[in-house]
């Protein structure tokens, strides 16, 4: 798996501050820009899925804060921080009416920017987002799991997981851990503990197309959440399943995933 910044073939790194604190922005490729934001535990690294999107489009990946390459989640206290502070964080990465993918914890901030600040987002592809509740069939407590369970959780198979969140080349293993256990908590204090930050009420403000992906192994969010998404979206919507992929589906099956988003991103 190729590395971000210096590390990684054509991708450029700088830094924006949200609030007053550095995100770390990576880019590669060339075109219209779509940005993304990380699911759980973030990035450490460059993906095989930007790769593929790099290859048509211009990737734009700034860093949610807490999570890694970002500080300044420990400020964050409502859900309106976070929408704002993920708006800002968009909008100093070049990102501002551009098209977005959200994954997990990143999909949860990306549909209420785009229900909020109709502006801010074209469109809109969602996988595995987090953000809505339903006790009739509750979305797994990732937080509950010990360290070594989570890559099995969120991802089909799990060393794409591990990857994922770990060290680069010549960089402290023990900081990449550090950096994790970070992104665990910033996640928390958006999410914990019921994974309901009130998004449903938010939904029906998104006018726009919007893609949902759901892994067909997804082991945190049930797959009845994809019909409740789409019922709840103000516009068109549009639902995949990926095959041998789990909650992380942009990790387990890049190719696939990618193939989908673009297609759909061309229309």
């Amino acid at each position: 798996m190729s590395r971000g910044g210096a590390g990684a073939a054509g991708v450029s790194t700088r830094t924006v501050e949200v609030n007053g604190q550095p995100c770390r922005v990576w880019e590669k490729g060339a075109g219209e820009p779509v940005g993304f934001l990380a699911g759980i535990g973030g990035l450490a690294g460059w993906t095989p899925f930007l790769d593929r999107l790099a290859e048509r489009r211009r990737v734009v990946v700034p860093s949610v804060p807490g999570f890694p390459g970002a500080q300044g989640h420990d400020v964050l206290d409502s859900q309106l921080d976070w929408i704002l502070a993920t708006q800002d964080l968009l909008e100093a990465a070049g990102l501002a009416g551009a098209d977005l993918i959200g994954v997990s914890v990143g999909a949860a901030l990306a549909a209420d920017v785009g229900a909020c600040a109709r502006g801010m987002v074209r469109r809109l592809v969602l996988v595995g987002p987090l953000g809505v509740y339903d006790e009739g069939e509750p979305i797994a407590d990732v937080w509950a799991q010990r360290p070594g369970d989570l890559p099995a959780m969120v991802c089909e198979e799990p060393e794409r997981f591990r990857a994922a969140v770990a060290a680069p080349e010549g960089e402290d293993p023990v900081e990449a851990e550090v950096l994790l256990l970070r992104a665990h908590e910033a996640a928390a204090r958006l999410l914990w503990p019921l994974s309901d930050t009130g998004l449903a009420k938010r939904l029906p403000r998104i006018r726009g197309p919007v893609l949902l992906v759901w892994g067909e192994a997804d082991r945190v969010v049930p797959f009845g959440y994809a019909r409740r998404f789409a019922t709840l979206l103000g516009g068109e919507a549009r639902v995949e399943r990926v095959p041998g992929a789990g909650h992380l589906a942009e990790l387990d099956a890049p190719d696939e995933v990618a193939r989908r988003v673009l297609a759909f991103l061309d229309q």
